[in-house]
């Protein structure tokens, strides 16, 4: 007998992507600010020791430290590991070390890359040097990387002079970028799913013990924690049952605010998605409005969901999906 083809298996890329604006204190704004400026800037505790990079409180005490010295822009390596295969946004592009540096001045020491031509070229205890970024923004990348460097090492913590702090145009907030690359599978349910969904249907699974409908699928119960294998069609038409109204435009997102995001629960379905609401201001979507979907160019995926122009549903017919 001729073997059944194995079905397909799903993947795709995926990217989970935050950049938060953070605002920055005085010694950290005096940090950034001072790299900027091409001068590395630590902090003095009240034991003496010099913390580059500097923090607003002492880990030993807890007390604020405002005390700001400059150090120098040479140190020494005191640990480190070689990084063959370097990753998008890492700080070079072929193969180098991260590098712990104490900075001469230092009492503490700054991770960054050290350029290296090969892992036997590095070596705790070795002298470097900072390489400064061409175009510099006050941000710890004005740090291009570290090298090799032949100078001897310079003055101590107690040589190191005491500045202000104080600069033109101070940095006073970064944004701060957390980025996830992975590729993503979605196993049996969601791929019967995705692929229900180039149709232009909406599937979900049912329960074969509570008989409840989950859309999308999980490809098991979370109440009953048994399998679901049985597919059953739903929607497309639904109904809202709470919303947010979005005021923050998210950047690579070209949707013009306010909008809405919503979740709705699809005719014939016991758990409610999440989509955005179109084709109606934003001020007048509201709980029990009765909408449907519009594909996206291609119809791979509902781009929205806009309302049908029925009756709101009454309040007893959702209540339980909120």
């Amino acid at each position: 007998m001729p073997s059944t083809p194995a079905p397909e298996v799903l993947r795709a890329p995926l990217v989970v992507e935050f950049p938060f604006t953070r605002s920055l204190g005085p010694v950290q704004s005096a940090f950034l600010t001072g790299l900027r400026e091409r001068t590395v800037l630590g902090v003095k505790t009240s034991g003496g020791r010099v913390l580059v990079p500097p923090v607003e409180y002492d880990p030993e005490t807890a007390e604020e430290i405002r005390d700001l010295v400059e150090v120098e822009a040479t140190g020494t390596v005191t640990t480190w590991a070689w990084n063959p295969e370097p990753r998008p946004a890492q700080p070079l592009t072929t193969p180098f070390a991260w590098v712990l540096v104490r900075l001469d001045g230092a009492d503490t020491a700054l991770l960054h890359a050290l350029d290296a031509p090969g892992p036997d070229a590095v070596r705790t205890g070795m002298r470097v040097r900072v390489r400064w970024a061409a175009e510099r923004t006050g941000a710890i990348t004005d740090i291009a990387c570290f090298e090799p460097h032949d100078g001897a090492a310079g003055p101590d913590h107690d040589g190191a002079p005491h500045h202000s702090g104080e600069f033109a145009d101070p940095v006073t907030r970064v944004v701060a970028p957390a980025r996830l690359d992975y590729t993503y599978t979605p196993g049996r349910a969601q791929a019967r799913f995705i692929n229900a969904l180039a149709g232009q249907r909406i599937t979900g699974e049912r329960c074969p013990s509570c008989r409840k409908v989950y859309v999308p699928p999980r490809g098991a119960c979370p109440t009953c924690g048994v399998a679901t294998s049985e597919q059953v069609e739903v929607g497309p038409r639904g109904t809202v049952t709470t919303y947010c109204i979005v005021n923050i435009k998210a950047k690579n997102l070209d949707i013009e605010v306010p909008y809405v995001y919503a979740h709705i629960a699809l005719d014939g379905a016991d758990l409610a998605l999440h989509a955005r609401i179109g084709g109606i201001p934003y001020d007048q979507v509201r709980m029990g409005l009765r909408v449907e979907p519009v594909w996206s160019e291609g119809g791979r995926h509902p781009d929205h969901y806009r309302p049908t122009g029925e009756p709101d549903a009454d309040y007893d017919t959702y209540k339980e999906l909120l």
